[in-house]
């Protein structure tokens, strides 16, 4: 009676998709009004002049302008520099 024991069943093997986060606009790219700048999950990066924030964290262009990047004590701020 030759048996063989039932194989076993794994509950690992699963992942979900990259939530696609992160910067969409450099410093001193030229943006539109509500151009997303920034994709993240909690204020990594704070909102600045001309730039709006989203009830899920993220930054976007309220106006037209240069984006500009920039540290101010511990905080990073994104805002949007008018052109001219």
């Amino acid at each position: 009676m030759a048996h063989k024991k039932a194989g076993g069943s794994s509950r690992n093997g699963r992942d979900s998709a990259g939530r696609r986060l992160g910067l969409k606009k450099t410093g001193g790219q030229a943006v539109l009004a509500g151009n997303i700048l920034v994709r993240q999950r909690g204020t990594k990066i704070h909102a600045g002049e001309n730039v709006g924030m989203g009830k899920d964290h993220t930054l976007f262009a309220t106006s037209e302008g240069r984006v500009r990047f920039y540290d101010s004590g511990q905080r990073t701020y994104v805002s949007v520099e008018p052109l001219g």
